[in-house]
Protein backbone atom coordinates (compact mmCIF):
# COMPACT_ATOMS: atom_id res chain seq x y z
CA UNK A 1 0.00 0.00 0.00
CA UNK A 2 1.07 3.75 -0.38
CA UNK A 3 2.90 5.31 2.67
CA UNK A 4 0.61 7.39 4.39
CA UNK A 5 1.37 8.75 8.37
CA UNK A 6 -0.73 6.65 10.64
CA UNK A 7 -3.40 8.70 13.01
CA UNK A 8 -1.66 9.12 16.70
CA UNK A 9 -2.78 6.47 19.16
CA UNK A 10 -6.05 7.33 20.72
CA UNK A 11 -5.08 5.48 23.79
CA UNK A 12 -6.61 2.14 25.27
CA UNK A 13 -9.92 3.77 26.70
CA UNK A 14 -10.54 5.58 23.36
CA UNK A 15 -13.25 4.54 21.11
CA UNK A 16 -12.42 2.66 17.70
CA UNK A 17 -13.20 4.61 14.37
CA UNK A 18 -16.63 3.46 13.27
CA UNK A 19 -15.06 2.32 10.16
CA UNK A 20 -12.69 -0.28 12.02
CA UNK A 21 -15.72 -1.47 13.68
CA UNK A 22 -17.84 -2.11 10.92
CA UNK A 23 -14.78 -3.36 8.68
CA UNK A 24 -13.95 -6.26 11.11
CA UNK A 25 -17.33 -7.02 11.26
CA UNK A 26 -18.04 -7.62 8.22
CA UNK A 27 -14.95 -10.22 8.94
CA UNK A 28 -16.04 -11.59 11.76
CA UNK A 29 -19.09 -11.91 11.37
CA UNK A 30 -20.12 -12.70 7.69
CA UNK A 31 -16.59 -14.01 6.80
CA UNK A 32 -16.19 -11.19 4.19
CA UNK A 33 -12.83 -10.68 2.53
CA UNK A 34 -12.51 -6.45 2.94
CA UNK A 35 -9.32 -4.11 1.81
CA UNK A 36 -9.10 -0.38 2.53
CA UNK A 37 -9.96 1.72 -0.18
CA UNK A 38 -9.43 5.58 -0.74
CA UNK A 39 -11.60 8.11 1.41
CA UNK A 40 -12.54 11.79 0.53
CA UNK A 41 -10.02 14.93 1.28
CA UNK A 42 -11.86 18.03 2.66
CA UNK A 43 -10.22 21.32 2.82
CA UNK A 44 -10.06 24.51 0.20
CA UNK A 45 -12.23 23.70 -3.03
CA UNK A 46 -13.69 20.66 -4.07
CA UNK A 47 -13.82 17.52 -1.83
CA UNK A 48 -10.36 15.29 -3.69
CA UNK A 49 -9.83 11.92 -3.25
CA UNK A 50 -7.30 10.57 -0.98
CA UNK A 51 -5.08 9.39 -3.91
CA UNK A 52 -4.05 12.86 -4.98
CA UNK A 53 -5.30 12.13 -8.31
CA UNK A 54 -7.12 15.50 -9.53
CA UNK A 55 -9.44 13.68 -11.50
CA UNK A 56 -10.25 10.57 -9.36
CA UNK A 57 -13.42 9.26 -11.55
CA UNK A 58 -13.97 7.16 -8.03
CA UNK A 59 -13.57 9.55 -5.04
CA UNK A 60 -13.24 7.47 -1.80
CA UNK A 61 -14.64 4.15 -3.58
CA UNK A 62 -11.74 2.81 -5.44
CA UNK A 63 -8.31 0.49 -3.40
CA UNK A 64 -5.38 1.82 -1.89
CA UNK A 65 -3.68 -0.79 -3.14
CA UNK A 66 -2.99 -2.19 -6.55
CA UNK A 67 -2.62 -5.07 -5.25
CA UNK A 68 -5.50 -5.61 -3.77
CA UNK A 69 -7.57 -8.45 -5.22
CA UNK A 70 -4.18 -10.39 -3.61
CA UNK A 71 -4.10 -8.74 -0.27
CA UNK A 72 -7.84 -8.55 0.58
CA UNK A 73 -8.74 -10.78 3.52
CA UNK A 74 -11.15 -11.87 5.81
CA UNK A 75 -8.94 -11.89 8.66
CA UNK A 76 -9.63 -10.23 11.50
CA UNK A 77 -6.12 -9.08 12.72
CA UNK A 78 -5.20 -7.85 8.80
CA UNK A 79 -8.75 -5.75 8.78
CA UNK A 80 -7.89 -3.81 12.38
CA UNK A 81 -4.20 -3.09 11.65
CA UNK A 82 -5.46 -1.59 8.20
CA UNK A 83 -8.12 0.46 9.59
CA UNK A 84 -5.96 1.25 12.42
CA UNK A 85 -3.75 2.90 10.06
CA UNK A 86 -6.38 4.48 7.75
CA UNK A 87 -9.11 4.93 10.24
CA UNK A 88 -10.87 6.71 7.26
CA UNK A 89 -10.45 4.56 5.11
CA UNK A 90 -13.66 3.41 2.78
CA UNK A 91 -15.00 -0.23 3.43
CA UNK A 92 -14.30 -2.22 0.21
CA UNK A 93 -15.48 -5.86 -0.21
CA UNK A 94 -14.57 -8.23 -3.46
CA UNK A 95 -17.11 -9.69 -5.88
CA UNK A 96 -16.56 -12.70 -7.50
CA UNK A 97 -15.95 -14.10 -3.71
CA UNK A 98 -18.37 -14.33 -1.11
CA UNK A 99 -20.97 -12.91 -3.41
CA UNK A 100 -21.72 -11.15 -6.87
CA UNK A 101 -23.85 -7.62 -6.67
CA UNK A 102 -26.30 -7.32 -9.37
CA UNK A 103 -26.49 -2.89 -9.70
CA UNK A 104 -29.64 -1.28 -10.62
CA UNK A 105 -30.61 2.66 -10.35
CA UNK A 106 -31.95 3.38 -6.88
CA UNK A 107 -35.80 4.25 -7.95
CA UNK A 108 -35.44 0.46 -10.34
CA UNK A 109 -34.11 -1.55 -7.09
CA UNK A 110 -37.04 -0.23 -4.54
CA UNK A 111 -39.82 -1.16 -7.77
CA UNK A 112 -38.23 -4.63 -7.66
CA UNK A 113 -38.20 -4.65 -3.85
CA UNK A 114 -41.61 -3.87 -3.08
CA UNK A 115 -42.27 -6.48 -6.24
CA UNK A 116 -39.62 -9.11 -4.78
CA UNK A 117 -41.46 -8.99 -1.28
CA UNK A 118 -44.99 -9.63 -2.82
CA UNK A 119 -43.11 -12.31 -4.44
CA UNK A 120 -42.34 -13.40 -0.82
CA UNK A 121 -38.83 -14.06 -2.78
CA UNK A 122 -36.07 -15.03 -0.24
CA UNK A 123 -33.34 -11.75 -0.01
CA UNK A 124 -30.01 -11.35 0.70
CA UNK A 125 -28.53 -7.59 2.03
CA UNK A 126 -28.80 -4.61 -0.01
CA UNK A 127 -27.14 -1.20 -0.05
CA UNK A 128 -27.24 1.80 -1.67
CA UNK A 129 -24.47 3.49 -2.58
CA UNK A 130 -23.82 7.00 -4.12
CA UNK A 131 -23.43 7.52 -7.96
CA UNK A 132 -20.12 8.29 -9.39
CA UNK A 133 -19.43 11.81 -10.01
CA UNK A 134 -21.30 13.01 -13.03
CA UNK A 135 -24.25 10.81 -12.80
CA UNK A 136 -27.52 11.56 -11.03
CA UNK A 137 -29.15 9.63 -8.19
CA UNK A 138 -27.87 6.47 -6.11
CA UNK A 139 -27.45 2.75 -6.58
CA UNK A 140 -28.66 -0.33 -5.19
CA UNK A 141 -26.62 -3.41 -4.90
CA UNK A 142 -28.10 -6.39 -4.52
CA UNK A 143 -25.89 -9.52 -3.14
CA UNK A 144 -26.31 -12.62 -5.03
CA UNK A 145 -24.39 -15.70 -4.77
CA UNK A 146 -20.63 -15.70 -6.16
CA UNK A 147 -21.06 -16.51 -10.45
CA UNK A 148 -23.70 -14.39 -11.28
CA UNK A 149 -21.66 -12.39 -13.10
CA UNK A 150 -20.41 -14.76 -15.56
CA UNK A 151 -24.40 -15.67 -16.06
CA UNK A 152 -26.70 -12.89 -15.79
CA UNK A 153 -26.33 -12.16 -20.08
CA UNK A 154 -27.76 -15.20 -20.64
CA UNK A 155 -30.13 -14.79 -17.87
CA UNK A 156 -31.60 -11.30 -19.73
CA UNK A 157 -31.81 -12.71 -22.73
CA UNK A 158 -34.05 -15.83 -21.70
CA UNK A 159 -36.19 -13.16 -20.65
CA UNK A 160 -36.44 -11.27 -23.98
CA UNK A 161 -33.89 -8.95 -22.78
CA UNK A 162 -30.17 -8.39 -24.87
CA UNK A 163 -27.12 -7.46 -22.67
CA UNK A 164 -26.51 -4.12 -22.81
CA UNK A 165 -30.06 -2.76 -23.46
CA UNK A 166 -31.00 -2.44 -19.06
CA UNK A 167 -29.57 -0.40 -16.72
CA UNK A 168 -28.59 -3.06 -14.70
CA UNK A 169 -24.63 -4.01 -13.97
CA UNK A 170 -23.22 -7.72 -12.95
CA UNK A 171 -20.68 -6.77 -10.64
CA UNK A 172 -17.97 -10.17 -10.03
CA UNK A 173 -14.45 -11.50 -9.97
CA UNK A 174 -11.83 -8.48 -10.48
CA UNK A 175 -14.99 -5.64 -8.94
CA UNK A 176 -15.77 -4.79 -5.63
CA UNK A 177 -18.69 -2.72 -3.63
CA UNK A 178 -18.86 0.17 -1.38
CA UNK A 179 -19.86 -1.04 1.83
CA UNK A 180 -21.44 0.64 4.75
CA UNK A 181 -20.92 2.99 6.53
CA UNK A 182 -18.04 4.47 3.90
CA UNK A 183 -18.19 8.08 2.74
CA UNK A 184 -17.80 8.77 -1.18
CA UNK A 185 -17.93 11.67 -2.96
CA UNK A 186 -18.31 15.12 -1.28
CA UNK A 187 -21.42 14.36 0.73
CA UNK A 188 -22.56 10.72 0.20
CA UNK A 189 -22.53 7.59 2.11
CA UNK A 190 -23.01 3.93 1.44
CA UNK A 191 -26.22 2.61 3.66
CA UNK A 192 -27.85 -0.87 3.99
CA UNK A 193 -31.09 -0.81 2.46
CA UNK A 194 -31.25 -4.36 3.82
CA UNK A 195 -29.00 -4.99 6.13
CA UNK A 196 -27.13 -8.05 7.11
CA UNK A 197 -28.50 -10.67 9.44
CA UNK A 198 -28.36 -14.24 10.41
CA UNK A 199 -32.02 -14.79 8.78
CA UNK A 200 -30.66 -13.47 5.01
CA UNK A 201 -26.78 -15.07 5.63
CA UNK A 202 -27.81 -17.81 2.43
CA UNK A 203 -27.43 -15.60 -0.47
CA UNK A 204 -30.45 -16.38 -3.38
CA UNK A 205 -28.84 -17.00 -6.78
CA UNK A 206 -29.24 -14.38 -9.29
CA UNK A 207 -31.66 -16.46 -11.81
CA UNK A 208 -34.53 -15.54 -8.66
CA UNK A 209 -34.15 -11.89 -8.74
CA UNK A 210 -33.09 -10.98 -12.24
CA UNK A 211 -37.03 -10.96 -13.69
CA UNK A 212 -38.28 -8.84 -11.08
CA UNK A 213 -34.84 -6.64 -11.30
CA UNK A 214 -35.04 -6.65 -15.30
CA UNK A 215 -38.69 -5.99 -15.40
CA UNK A 216 -38.08 -3.09 -13.45
CA UNK A 217 -35.30 -1.52 -15.30
CA UNK A 218 -37.09 -1.71 -17.84
CA UNK A 219 -40.10 0.45 -16.17
CA UNK A 220 -37.47 3.34 -14.79
CA UNK A 221 -35.86 3.78 -17.78
CA UNK A 222 -36.13 6.58 -19.82
CA UNK A 223 -38.21 6.72 -23.08
CA UNK A 224 -35.82 7.44 -25.41
CA UNK A 225 -33.04 4.43 -26.49
CA UNK A 226 -32.17 2.56 -23.94
CA UNK A 227 -28.05 3.00 -22.79
CA UNK A 228 -25.72 0.83 -24.53
CA UNK A 229 -22.30 1.33 -22.61
CA UNK A 230 -21.58 0.67 -18.88
CA UNK A 231 -22.80 2.77 -16.48
CA UNK A 232 -19.79 4.55 -14.51
CA UNK A 233 -21.80 3.93 -11.00
CA UNK A 234 -19.55 3.44 -7.48
CA UNK A 235 -19.06 0.15 -7.12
Amino acid sequence: MEEIPAPPDQGPGANPPPLLTEAVGYAETRHWEVTPGTWPVDGDGPVRCSCGEPRCALPGAHPIDTDWTRRASAGPGAVRRWWTEHPEASILLPTGRSFDVLDVPEPAGCLALARMERMELALGPVAAVPAAPGRSGRRLHFLVLPGAAARVPELLRKLGRPPGRLDLVARGEGDWTVAPPSRVGPSGFAQWARSPTALNRWLPDAAELIGPLAYACGRAAPSSAARSARPAAVR
